[in-house]
């Protein structure tokens, strides 16, 4: 089921929206990616991706520009996106996992970030991210793009 999020009065205010932040999107479903970046995008994010393949991800992090907060499917294409999970903590940057994997599946190491369990509702995660981000307001300029973004009809794939 696709799940769309486009009314403006979605949008939160102030300290709740994440006005001016820049959250990677890792998701290598079409539609769930380009609903999640639609509805972080009405809560005001500047969106990196969606990024849908483990080594495009890694580049995006290498790139230049700050990530303020990420957004992590467990299981890109067969590939484990715990790497990406281990260089954003390295940085300091909060995620979450999005994925329809059990909780249990999760090494260990990653039991203290925040989870949900596909389906989700798209808008839900996006208003939860506003909550769960580290800072709230602008504070960086509009990027021209990284390494695996798609622009703008969708994931890198």
């Amino acid at each position: 089921m696709r799940i769309t999020v486009a009314r403006p009065e979605n949008q939160l205010s102030g300290a709740q929206s994440l006005e001016g932040q820049r959250v990677l999107v890792v998701e290598d479903e079409f539609f769930i990616a380009d609903d999640l970046a639609q509805a972080l995008r009405q809560q005001g994010a500047e969106v990196i991706g969606p990024i849908a393949r483990l080594g495009a991800a890694m580049a995006a992090l290498s790139a230049p520009g700050t990530i303020d907060f990420a957004v992590l499917d467990v299981n890109l294409d067969g590939d484990p996106a715990f790497p990406i999970g281990d260089a954003l903590r390295a940085r300091d940057v909060p995620f979450v996992f999005a994925t329809g994997y059990e909780r249990e599946f999760i090494p260990p190491r990653f039991r203290d970030v925040p989870y949900w369990e596909k389906p989700f509702d798209a808008g839900g995660l996006a208003r939860a991210v506003c909550g769960l981000s580290r800072r709230a307001g602008p504070a960086h300029p509009p990027s021209r793009g990284l390494p695996g973004e798609a622009f703008p009809n969708g994931p890198a794939f």
